[in-house]
């Protein structure tokens, strides 16, 4: 299949017949239908601390959300694996040689990064602090430095660099987007992967990753002062349809127009009934990162 021709459309129960890279909690990687292309197809299991809840249409917004943001960062000049929306669940993303890290940028102090520093909660910071961690669930995800990533030969100083970089214009970019709906953004969490050009090892670029969505981003209400990202699906799980809903309404993707035969966006996403917290949730093994295959 050409990759600007029309794609099938996938229903919420039926499998894709095509080849499963990976399989994690809140999406599915897929064999895309050119060299160089896979389809990230979001679901709607989110993982907490301890369990696993599913939250229907939960896929379809984060779909949605992160197609928004990354179609922006692209229009801004700075380069992702973001190529085009499929459908309501499924993006057509570029293969990517996934780096062993991530970068979360923290912009107030919260959480984890507050409790190991001994920070009061909710403490604004003077300036963003960058922080790398080692992609490694075993090990709980170590911070490092960017010491450790370029003297173990996990990125390229020039790479790390540029990395430092993108990563304060994207927060930039967010910061105001979020704070233009009333939305304070805590921090944020990055994927990279190098995008090779050619077939010289030296030639390539690197790119974001994965997705941007309340699954990544610590978001506050400042109107309510509520959380509208996973801690607050974590502190209120009756709520997390409303939290979800409310990121896309204040984004504006719930009115986005949608492709004939999937599900309307505000009326069928979410039925009456609660959100499901059926199975705990177990040690997964994984490669490096989706794209990493």
């Amino acid at each position: 299949m050409n990759i600007s021709s029309h794609p099938r459309l996938l229903t919420d129960h039926a499998s894709p017949r095509r080849r499963q890279l990976l399989d994690e909690t809140s999406k599915t990687i897929y064999d895309g239908p050119e060299p160089g292309t896979y389809v990230l197809y979001f679901k709607d299991d989110v993982a907490l601390e301890k369990d696993v809840l599913t939250v229907s249409g939960k896929g379809v917004l984060n779909n949605r959300i992160s197609e928004l943001l990354m179609t922006r960062l692209n229009d801004l000049r700075i380069d992702t694996h973001f190529i085009r929306a499929l459908n309501m669940r499924e993006q057509l993303i570029r293969t990517t040689e996934t780096l062993p890290f991530t970068l979360t940028l923290h912009n107030v102090a919260s959480g984890a990064f507050a409790h190991r520093l001994g920070l009061e909660e909710g403490m604004p910071l003077l300036k963003p602090v960058p922080e790398f961690s080692l992609r490694n669930e075993e090990l709980n995800n170590p911070v490092v430095a960017a010491e450790h990533l370029t003297a173990l030969g996990w990125g390229r100083f020039e790479e790390i660099d540029d990395i430092l970089l993108t990563s304060q214009r994207i927060n930039d970019f967010l910061t105001g987007q979020f704070l233009a709906l009333n939305i304070r953004l805590i921090s944020f969490r990055l994927e990279f992967g190098r995008l090779y050009t050619s077939d010289l090892m030296d030639d390539s670029q690197i790119v974001i990753t994965d997705e941007i969505c309340p699954d990544t981003c610590s978001l506050l209400d400042l109107t309510t002062g509520k959380r509208l990202d996973r801690q607050g699906v974590q502190d209120s799980p009756d709520e997390a349809p409303k939290i979800y809903q409310e990121v896309a309404r204040r984004l504006g993707v719930l009115g986005m127009d949608i492709p004939e035969g999937t599900t309307p966006p505000s009326q069928d996403i979410f039925p009456k009934n609660r959100p499901l917290l059926k199975r705990p949730l177990k040690p997964k093994k994984s490669p490096h990162g989706h794209n990493s295959l």
